[in-house]
């Protein structure tokens, strides 16, 4: 019943996908399904996932840039209220797309919802007044096993839409997404600089 439209390799980057659900509406309101196996099964989003997981977050809120360490994540993400503007940004080793980054606007009007591979750094950025923020996990939740970039680092030059009337220097970020670790350092970790 449901079928999605996917955007496959958004950006130019392997593995980004963006779905829209087919929404049936009338004057009751409207239906749709967030998730069918078969439906992602058949548009190359073959995976299991084993833990759904939500947040709320007042405008200006940044979270990110995450990343599992040692039990990466595939995420299907969306928002159900509000607005974000969600990230992305390619770890994969031997990825031709490393270090690139994608963006897309996801809300409770436009409905889409935003696959992530594992091994992606992933954040969002509240745009609307309140957002609440839901997504879908492959694996796992493991304390101390989240690392993390700067949501600003100029290397990856994530270009961030402000919140209407915020600045940059207005912008919520919790007491661990304030020291992330810059690119730089992140590649020096790994040995690649």
């Amino acid at each position: 019943m449901g079928k999605i439209k996917v955007e496959h390799n958004c950006g130019g980057i392997e593995g980004l996908h963006i779905i829209e659900p087919t929404v049936f509406g009338d004057n009751r309101g409207y239906f749709m399904e967030t998730y069918n196996y078969n439906d992602f099964a058949a548009e190359g989003i073959d995976c299991q996932f084993v833990q759904d997981n939500q947040s709320a977050s007042r405008k200006g809120v940044l979270r990110g840039l995450h990343f599992q360490i040692n039990f990466p994540q595939d995420k299907l993400v969306r928002v159900i209220k509000g607005e974000v503007f969600d990230v992305a940004v390619d770890l994969r080793d031997g990825s031709e797309t490393y270090g690139k980054w994608f963006g897309v606007r996801l809300s409770e009007e436009n409905k889409k919802q935003f696959f992530i591979p594992k091994n992606f750094a992933h954040g969002f950025l509240v745009l609307s007044d309140y957002a609440e923020f839901c997504y879908k996990v492959t694996d796992f939740y493991h304390p101390n096993d989240e690392g993390g970039l700067m949501w600003n680092d100029p290397e990856i030059g994530v270009d961030w839409p402000m919140p209407e009337g915020m600045t940059a220097e207005d912008l919520i970020l919790s007491d661990k997404d304030q020291v992330n670790d810059s690119y730089d350092a992140f590649l020096r970790k790994k040995g690649m600089r």
